[in-house]
């Protein structure tokens, strides 16, 4: 059966899953139009690429809905071929390939190259930093290194991912260049563990000279911290936070738990007291950043007084920014090993209550913004509102200042001065200062006659 009424030989690329997902995709993407393919993002294609996620559950079953969906359009003639790749794929390939079979073919992680041939393109080695960005076009992700080393009971990344392997800074910078040429202003740093950066390549730990590399491109106003991990931390990046107006004063440190019986358990090399003393020294060193932090509730093991020590130490900490989730049972990780003792509507009463603080800290800290001034960077207009964020804040997970757009005209992508006029749980509300108050008139052409 022919395809209906779609452009022949489109490639539509659909992301599930988290940052590094979107910039595998931005990769592929990139190669693809080097070979003068006719690539899009999301869009119609006959031709479609699925990047899935394996992590947890909820994201393998979206990615699985997902491929069944599109394999139910090829087979309603809708689109021509299907192929599946990222985490799913390299975790469950055998699985797929019974469960699925009229996928065209699956692919691993680490099979761009025969990703490409199957697309009847060529992995081109020279395309350093080449990619074709899906996110607004003020910021993107910069993956600094692939993989992960960490033994942690309950994570299947390694599985997926393999170990941690870092990207060279010479790389780093070209591709921030690049970046910064198309009109990026904000680099959100991202890989598996921030931490564990150059360790394999430079035998240390080598965040901080990464991102005193990076503060030198021209055109980057803000660089951004994803995905830390707390043990062995470098601490000489925090100096070079504070010393350098572009990295921002935000760290994402997904922390876990706080029980040392349960941190033992999750095999992450800390305990409650060395978890504290390390925030409390984040917030000795650079008083004003904003700490991100997810958290797992419902591990194996989890008992009531284990929880209630968590509650009571997020009380205790007031994160600027928290998510919680519920444990999930992965095949394969250490932690399958133990039983899944904790009922369903246990952990999601855990992780609603945790959820709950957190609402009324975050509602207090943004009480206290109030008539503050901030730097804020536009990321869009929605309805009657300009969406921007402070440098506390990264795109789609954390707090966002609106702006009311039927009296004033921002553009998308610059930075302004805004008053907070009002504050609720997540969101702020702002005034901006020394703008025009009307969107500027579009100039009359003025033919002149000959």
């Amino acid at each position: 059966m022919r395809t209906k009424s779609l452009k022949k030989n489109r490639i539509n690329v659909v992301t599930l899953g988290c940052s590094k997902n979107v910039y595998d995709s931005e990769i592929l993407m990139g190669q693809l139009k080097a070979n003068d393919k006719d690539v899009v993002h999301e869009e119609d294609g006959n031709i479609v690429v699925i990047n899935t996620c394996g992590f947890i559950d909820n994201a393998k079953e979206q990615s699985v809905n997902t491929i069944l969906e599109f394999v139910e359009k090829k087979q309603q003639g809708d689109v021509d071929k299907v192929f599946v790749t990222g985490c799913l794929s390299e975790r469950y390939k055998p699985d797929l390939q019974k469960e699925i079979p009229d996928v065209d073919q699956y692919f691993g992680t680490t099979e761009l190259p025969g990703l490409l041939s199957a697309l009847e393109a060529d992995y081109k080695h020279e395309l350093i930093g080449e990619r074709l960005t899906t996110t607004p076009k003020n910021y993107a992700y910069l993956k600094i290194a692939e993989g992960c080393d960490r033994p942690c009971s309950f994570c299947a990344i390694p599985l997926m991912r393999g170990g941690h392997k870092s990207t060279p800074i010479e790389n780093l910078v070209t591709e921030a260049e690049k970046l910064a040429a198309n009109g990026v202003k904000e680099l959100i740093l991202i890989a598996q563990d921030l931490t564990y950066y150059g360790l394999d390549l430079y035998k240390k730990r080598n965040l901080a000279e990464l991102l005193e590399n990076l503060v030198k491109v021209e055109g980057i106003e803000w660089i951004r911290l994803h995905y830390a991990f707390p043990t062995g931390f470098p601490m000489d990046v925090l100096e070079v936070m504070k010393r350098e107006p572009k990295v921002c004063n935000y760290l994402d440190i997904p922390l876990q738990h706080i029980s040392d019986d349960l941190l033992k358990s999750m095999r992450r090399g800390t305990t409650h007291e060395k978890t504290t003393k390390l925030l409390k020294e984040f917030r000795k060193t650079v008083p004003e950043m904003a700490i991100r932090t997810t958290l797992i509730v419902g591990y194996p093991g989890e008992t009531e007084e284990h929880y209630q020590e968590l509650k009571e130490w997020v009380k205790e900490m007031r994160f600027e920014r928290l998510g919680c989730f519920t444990y999930s049972h992965e095949e394969n990780t250490h932690a399958y090993n133990l039983e899944d003792d904790v009922p369903q509507e246990v952990k999601q009463e855990r992780a609603n209550e945790i959820m709950e603080i957190q609402s009324q800290i975050s509602w207090e800290l943004n009480q206290q913004k109030i008539g503050e001034v901030f730097n804020v960077v536009i990321d869009r207009k929605e309805g009657n509102y300009f969406i921007g964020r402070t440098e506390y804040d990264s795109p789609d997970v954390d707090n966002e200042v609106l702006i009311d757009a039927t009296t004033v005209y921002l553009k998308t992508g610059d930075y302004y001065d805004v008053k907070i006029a009002e504050a609720a749980d997540f969101d702020l509300y702002g005034e901006p200062l020394n703008v025009t108050t009307e969107k500027p008139k579009r100039k009359e052409l003025k033919i002149k006659s000959v």
